[in-house]
């Protein structure tokens, strides 16, 4: 007998802003934390408005308390077992059954099962929960264990196992939730089972050895294990075996092409085996029964030295086959956590798979995401990095601290390991560049010492804890030291091993974005630059202050967390476009230069994925796809689900095949003892990849328009075979129309050379428009003329001229677009999608229109 606990109350302990002394107040929903419940009371202002975040901080340095009423009978007290099971407690607790305490929590990421039996009486039993706050046991347990180094939050973080970004981040409110965020139940039982432990190996020729463990009390009764078909017929199962000793282990063999593979989202299908195992009594009864679906697959992570260039490789294979891993950062997608259900975590995962996105990085200052969150990412082919827990400090290494950790881990993978989906755990986010930056002793050459010892103990925890909890529960998942993380005794910021976090646009040197090439890694699981969300979410967080509706108002910088994000946003604005400071066109232009910065990134990596032996960049993870509040941030889609341009254009490198291109300009000096007599010519190198895994026969079409001329224009093309699962060079020669130039002060053309990949059919299978940079010095002719024929929810975009960067809206409510930051050129057409149009008139945006 298993039930859930419902029919929960909530108080501030001794009185206050929220409640009264000994008021206690329903609450709305089960499970939740104090600010849902405040917020739907209206006993506090909602944080995500102006600057009301300021005006709730006491609500996380305040003591609460939760509380439920629930029956026993006698029936259930004549079990042997009656236990109290916590899914998740945010974060210091004490728990009392019936005045009785019986456990006390200290871990957010960490469930907990006590028996109650002792304390149990037939009819009315009363559970209170009562909640100390974390921010002030953080700062307690600073005062006693030491002040550590770390990037964002209050440093007593670090020695508190809650979500880390509660403490604010750089895109992140200071939100310290608390409260029960994960389900309560009440469990009577004869026997259950402790633990599920199904695996797959699948060697190189992908027959399948798959190992069943699960474990239960030891009594009398027997156990039976059935794997059932992803069509819901049975695969395989086992005779009945007895429970005498506690535990039934199972070994089947398959050979290849017995069982469906599980493959990536675009290289195959998604087949799900669910495996269901129960325990009975001696007489039939069950007693208790689990199922888990798995998915079979092989997945390695590839390191192995590379041809013509140094270093190893850092890629993921699945099935033999190696994958480029085009995807973004996960944060929680919500300050308070108990709000998000499973359709917003689809939609968000969904989105993600629509912009040909096939890897997400669960980041290591959130959470373990939900179990919903996993399942879905199985069932959609999505490749999950998942961080432990710990990001971006010098966490410590005493007793308890350590102790807790191995029991979040433990449970953590526990729990993740089946999915399919999951194909490595890093052991946390930047704690090792954090050591680097603050000279923590950090020795990568030594790997006997006791790090304990050392003023950077985590390390025990990244080199030695956690690596062995993966190799005892999981070992077939790939554990990685950190992110990003280089190995070979080399630092993290190394280029050649591992993964890299590319921060040197936005933070960092502040590179111009046509440098990504120069800048790339092996594997880059962050980089990304900032952008304005939608304006219907910044009137949102404005909430009505028309006052306030201007970039560097007071509010505007409230929904900016990031350090010196003015500066930042306005040199990468000044270097590359004229623009204006009126309200919505300063959106505008930042979510362009945010468009135009992430899609090259994209683009210059996959060049890099040059086939088997020349995998110089394996994948690239923007940082970030969402958002927890409405904010300004790296997000691609801010807090309401809403894309900015950056995210359809990422979504266009990402496609099956792409064409790319670069324009520099190469200058000779046939003097090397002069400097006044040179020649400049604009050299273009053109390219196209295919991420299919069958070579793909296609025409590339090439054509050169002089944006101030209205009839000068030319054109190649040439047949190419594009080769599978690579890139392929295609061209390289100078810019057509561009004269050879021998002084500065001769202006180049604004020639705009456009790519199309089509195929046999005369499908357009890529367009990529190269412009001229900074698009700061075009004069755009005044005469550009782009129109919009709207059919129903089918918009055609034609052009006189050359036009970068149209983005479509309408007034009143949002709709839901097929693309955005368009490249058009003369003579080809693009139609885009727009679900809810409802016969509006469609506004457009594009450089140079008038508005900057």
């Amino acid at each position: 007998m298993n039930r859930l606990l419902q029919d929960w109350s909530f108080t501030q302990l001794g009185g206050g802003e929220g409640t009264k002394d000994g008021e206690w107040l329903a609450v709305s929903q089960f499970p939740t934390t104090v600010h849902v419940e405040l917020l739907k009371l209206k006993r506090i202002p909602d944080p995500f408005l102006g600057l009301a975040e300021w005006d709730v901080q006491w609500v996380g340095e305040s003591r609460w308390a939760f509380k439920t009423q629930f029956s026993v009978t006698e029936d259930e007290l004549k079990y042997p077992n009656a236990d109290l099971v916590f899914e998740g407690i945010d974060t210091f607790a004490s728990v009392l059954l019936n005045g009785n305490e019986i456990l006390k929590t200290s871990n957010q990421f960490v469930s907990y099962r006590v028996s109650a039996k002792p304390h149990l009486k037939v009819g009315t039993n009363e559970l209170v929960l009562k909640f100390d706050s974390a921010y002030t046991v953080g700062r307690e347990t600073e005062k006693k264990h030491g002040k550590l180094n770390l990037w964002n939050g209050d440093s007593s973080r670090l020695h508190v196992r809650k979500a880390q970004y509660n403490y604010g981040w750089d895109w992140g409110p200071v939100l310290m939730t608390t409260g029960p965020w994960k389900p309560v139940s009440f469990h009577c039982y004869e026997n259950r089972i402790f633990d599920l432990d199904v695996r797959t190996q699948v060697s190189e020729s992908l027959d399948v050895k798959l190992t069943a463990k699960f474990s239960f009390e030891k009594k009398k009764g027997f156990a039976s294990f059935v794997l059932f078909k992803p069509d819901g017929s049975e695969e395989v199962s086992a005779p009945k075996m007895a429970t005498d000793n506690g535990v039934s282990e199972l070994t089947f063999d398959f050979p290849s092409g017995h069982l469906q593979l599980w493959y990536p989202v675009s290289q195959g299908e998604q087949p799900l085996y669910t495996v269901e195992v129960q325990i009975t009594d001696l007489d039939g009864n069950v007693l208790d029964k689990r199922t888990q679906k798995i998915g079979v697959r092989r997945a390695r992570v590839v390191q192995e030295k590379l041809i013509d260039q140094d270093g190893l490789s850092f890629l993921f294979e699945v099935n033999n086959i190696r994958l480029f891993c085009g995807g973004s950062n996960w944060i929680p997608a919500d300050s308070f956590l108990t709000t998000v259900t499973p359709e917003r975590y689809r939609a968000w995962l969904e989105l993600l798979v629509q912009g040909n996105q096939n890897m997400i990085r669960v980041w290591g200052g959130g959470i373990y995401e939900a179990d919903v969150f996993y399942d879905i990412c199985d069932e959609l082919g999505i490749l999950v990095w998942q961080d432990f827990m710990f990001g971006c400090g010098q966490y410590p290494g005493y007793e308890s601290f350590l102790n807790s950790v191995k029991i979040e881990a433990e449970q953590n993978v526990q729990r993740l390991r089946h999915h399919p989906s999951v194909v490595i755990f890093a052991g946390n986010n930047e704690d090792y560049q954090l050591a680097e930056s603050v000279n923590l002793e950090l020795d990568y050459s030594d790997e006997k010492s006791d790090y304990l010892k050392t003023n950077f103990p985590a390390r025990h925890i990244y080199e030695r804890l956690l690596p062995a909890v993966v190799e005892e529960f999981s070992p077939d998942i790939f554990y990685h030291r950190g992110s990003p993380y280089s190995g070979q005794g080399k630092v993290s910021t190394d280029k050649a091993y591992g993964d890299l976090h590319q921060w040197n646009v936005w933070h960092g040197t502040q590179e111009p974005w046509h440098n990504w090439d120069i800048l790339a890694g092996r594997f880059v699981s962050e980089f990304g630059m900032q952008g304005f969300p939608n304006i219907r979410t910044v009137d949102y967080w404005l909430d009505g202050d028309k006052s306030e509706r201007y970039p560097q108002s007071r509010t505007n910088n409230n929904h900016n967390k990031a350090d010196g994000f003015e500066r930042r946003i306005e040199l990468y604005l000044v270097e590359n476009f004229k623009h204006s400071f009126e309200m919505e066109s300063y959106v505008y232009y930042t979510q362009i230069m945010q468009a135009e910065t992430l899609a090259a990134a994209y683009r210059l990596w996959r060049r890099n994925w040059a086939g088997k032996g020349r995998e110089y960049t394996a994948g690239a993870l923007v940082w970030q796809i969402n958002d927890c509040w409405p904010v300004t941030s790296w997000a691609i889609v801010d807090y309401f689900l809403r894309p900015k341009p950056a995210y359809f254009t990422i979504a266009r490198e990402l496609r099956p095949y792409t064409v790319g291109m670069t324009r520099k300009d190469k200058q000779v000096f046939p003097d090397d003892l002069s400097s006044a007599d040179f020649t400049i010519e604009t050299v273009l190198e053109v390219w196209g990849t295919n991420g299919t895994l069958v070579d793909k026969q296609a025409t590339i079409e090439v054509t050169f328009f002089d944006l101030h001329s209205d009839c000068w224009r030319d054109k190649w093309s040439k047949e190419i075979v594009l080769k599978a699962n690579s890139s392929t060079e295609v061209h390289k020669g100078t810019v057509s129309g561009q004269p050879i130039r021998t002084k500065n002060s001769q202006i180049p053309k604004t020639i705009i050379v456009s790519a199309k990949l089509v195929d046999e059919n005369g499908e357009v299978l890529a367009r990529y428009s190269n412009w001229p940079e900074p698009f700061k010095f075009i004069n755009f002719p005044a005469d550009t003329e782009v129109k919009a024929i709207v059919d129903g929810e089918s918009i055609t975009l034609s052009t006189n001229r050359p036009v970068k960067g149209v983005v479509l809206d309408v007034e009143g409510p949002d709709v839901k677009w097929s693309d955005q930051g368009i490249d058009l050129v003369p003579e080809d057409p693009q139609t885009v999608q727009a679900i809810g149009l409802n016969g509006r008139e469609v506004k457009l945006r594009y450089l140079g229109d008038g508005t900057a």
